[in-house]
């Protein structure tokens, strides 16, 4: 089973990564992997809200990849802001919409945007990274 990694970053802080199996159970080692960097990182306020939003970033790559695996990222971006994505195989973007109140799903990419400071995709020829950056408001 692959293991979670460490890199330096320019930041002078780790980024985390770890590939996981593409299944809805990922989304809590992926939780775990936000909490251990954002305390190692002593950015405890964000650990509620990066642990949400990589649930759903999660959620949406097992729901729309391509292949068995997807790979999670947390990198510090600057001292108070932290930058939590996903990379899956397909090429499909991301779309947000407007649920209404009998829809079971749509609520994802809503519920990112109002937690992050930016989010986003960047597309790869091999798929795409969706990408939320967190910053710690006082």
């Amino acid at each position: 089973m692959p293991q979670p990694t460490t890199r330096p970053r320019r930041t002078g802080h780790p980024g985390y990564t770890e590939t996981l199996p593409r299944q809805l159970e990922s989304a809590g080692r992926a939780r775990r992997l936000v909490r251990i960097a954002l305390t190692t990182w002593c950015l405890n306020n964000l650990v509620d809200d990066a642990a949400l939003v990589v649930s759903e970033l999660v959620a949406n790559a097992v729901r729309h990849a391509g292949r068995e695996s997807i790979r999670v990222v947390v990198e510090r971006v600057a001292p108070r802001a932290v930058c939590v994505a996903v990379a899956d195989f397909s090429r499909t973007l991301p779309e947000p919409r407007t649920p209404t109140t009998d829809d079971e799903n749509g609520r994802g990419l809503p519920l990112i945007a109002a937690l992050a400071t930016h989010w986003g995709t960047d597309e790869r020829r091999w798929g795409k990274v969706v990408w939320a950056e967190l910053e710690v408001h006082e």
